[in-house]
């Protein structure tokens, strides 16, 4: 059996998309429409560097997944058994599956990252070295219960959330507990945490207009690391800005139920270095 993974905020890179944009003009004409620019001109020039900000990534990346498995399924004609997407990737897997069309994802999108833009005070880091249960203890041990998992992306790379001196404060504190790397992230929220309580109201109330359809391929939830249900949708958007990213769950469970093969759509390779992770248990 057969997974496509779709990779999240971290995996753009100017230049992608790449000749795709005039493979698909119509779509992304109705993406320009959408978004009040020139998708095709953020990802291959980005004069404005404006890629690297959420508010811009979280669309752009959205549509050059999209793009990649539309033409994915143009040349081989074969779908996946499953679909998962890492955070903002599950949009991605989502339209994949048909649950929403383009347009309609990419507006949900649109507005979750402008929402998740104006996040402030907050940082992530991500923890080398150390698994779920250890980092548990050290922030428990250290009085950092401030802190939350944000990603649990394999069994030793673990991503933290939280305010941004509480995160910075934790630094010395993982290092002389044993972690190999404490690397603050670029990022300008405590994304996947508590503190993204009013985002996820926000966002909630926003997607009660949108009616989505069955899942056509089964889609693998961040919240739950278990199939989406018709009728959760919803539920699982809403809940995914504030809960933590079950990918190592995720990968494990597809694993369970057959998986042999993953193959990640979209740029980069991140999520098949933790897939790779995952299967040697590091």
């Amino acid at each position: 059996m057969k997974a496509f993974v779709f990779p999240g905020q971290g995996s753009q890179v100017k230049g992608m998309g790449g000749e795709l944009f005039d493979l698909y003009q119509d779509l992304v004409s109705k993406a320009d429409a959408i978004l009040g620019y020139s998708v095709k001109d953020l990802c291959l020039n980005d004069t404005m560097n404006q890629l690297g900000q959420t508010q811009f990534t979280q669309p752009a990346l959205y549509i050059v997944c999209a793009l990649m498995y539309l033409e994915k399924i143009k040349k081989t004609g074969t779908l996946p058994d499953f679909v998962a997407g890492h955070s903002v990737g599950e949009y991605s897997a989502l339209f994949a599956a048909g649950v929403y069309d383009f347009e309609t994802g990419l507006k949900i999108i649109e507005y979750r990252g402008r929402l998740m833009s104006e996040a402030e005070n907050g940082a992530m880091a991500a923890v080398i070295g150390l698994n779920a249960s250890q980092i548990e203890k050290i922030l428990s041990d250290n009085s950092l219960t401030a802190i939350d998992i944000a990603n649990y992306n394999s069994a030793g790379q673990i991503v933290i959330s939280g305010l941004r001196q509480d995160i910075e404060a934790a630094k010395p504190v993982f290092e002389n507990s044993g972690a190999m790397l404490y690397i603050i992230l670029n990022v300008s929220g405590a994304f996947h945490s508590r503190y993204m309580k009013n985002a996820g109201e926000k966002f909630n109330s926003f997607i009660e207009q949108f009616s989505f359809n069955e899942p056509e391929i089964k889609v693998i939830a961040n919240v739950n690391a278990r199939p989406y249900e018709s009728n959760s949708v919803k539920e699982n958007l809403s809940r995914q800005i504030v809960s933590s990213v079950y990918w190592l769950e995720s990968v494990m469970y597809m694993m369970e139920q057959g998986v042999t093969e993953f193959e990640e759509i979209g740029p980069g390779n991140v999520l098949t270095r933790l897939i790779q992770k995952i299967k040697r248990g590091s």
